[in-house]
């Protein structure tokens, strides 16, 4: 799962971009609302974490934006301001959570975990397709009830199948699942990817290939 972090503060973008990182996200940073919408004309995000006290444009003004252009991806807002009118506000002109500094990162982690849920129609943070289970808090994986040890970027990959399970992913979209601004990949590294995730799952769930678009996650047995 992607993320969008927009925070001009140097020490809390860091922290969040670490403790991101760690529970598992792609995760690429922007500092102002003007830099975010950028981003936005040009890459697909799951999720948008985003201060309000931004310079020049607020975080509120962004999302405003954000909503009348369309662009419908979750939005966790982020900031010092406690007060009821900030958080209706914030809720009333499109953001979809809002958590007040400071914060503890795994509350973070969680919140965007579910918001990303919601969006896909996922119910709990526990996802099966055929014998396949994934616990999206824990990073864990199982075909038949045995554990699949898997690299980061083959988790990023599958669950981004599994959210989708049963409908086309495009290659793009993978790609983006698997690597941030930082990180040089080609879409030659999604079909490496596919093989070797086939051969770790076996006969417990399908990869399908669908030509010229992307990939599908299926249940064999459905």
């Amino acid at each position: 799962m992607r993320i969008l972090i927009v925070e001009d503060d140097e020490l809390v973008a860091d922290a969040l971009r670490r403790g991101l990182v760690d529970a598992g996200f792609v995760v690429d940073r922007v500092g102002s609302a003007e830099d975010a919408e950028v981003a936005f004309s040009s890459e697909e995000f799951d999720l948008a974490v985003v201060d309000i006290g931004l310079p020049r444009a607020d975080g509120l003004t962004l999302v405003r934006r954000m909503r009348r252009a369309g662009n419908a991806t979750p939005v966790l807002i982020l900031t010092a301001r406690d007060g009821l009118a900030d958080r209706v506000d914030a809720l009333d002109l499109g953001a979809d959570d809002y958590l007040v500094k400071p914060f503890e990162l795994p509350e973070v982690a969680a919140r965007c975990r579910a918001l990303v849920r919601r969006t896909r129609s996922a119910t709990s943070a526990t996802l099966h397709v055929g014998s396949l289970g994934l616990d999206l808090a824990s990073h864990a994986a199982t075909v038949g009830g045995k554990a699949l040890e898997l690299t980061p970027r083959e988790w990023a990959l599958l669950e981004c199948l599994a959210l989708d399970a049963g409908r086309v992913v495009r290659k793009e979209r993978l790609l983006r699942a698997i690597g941030g601004w930082d990180e040089e990949l080609t879409p030659n590294a999604i079909e490496v990817y596919v093989s070797r995730l086939r051969g770790k799952l076996g006969d417990g769930v399908a990869i399908r290939t669908v030509r010229g678009l992307g990939y599908r996650l299926d249940d064999p047995g459905a």
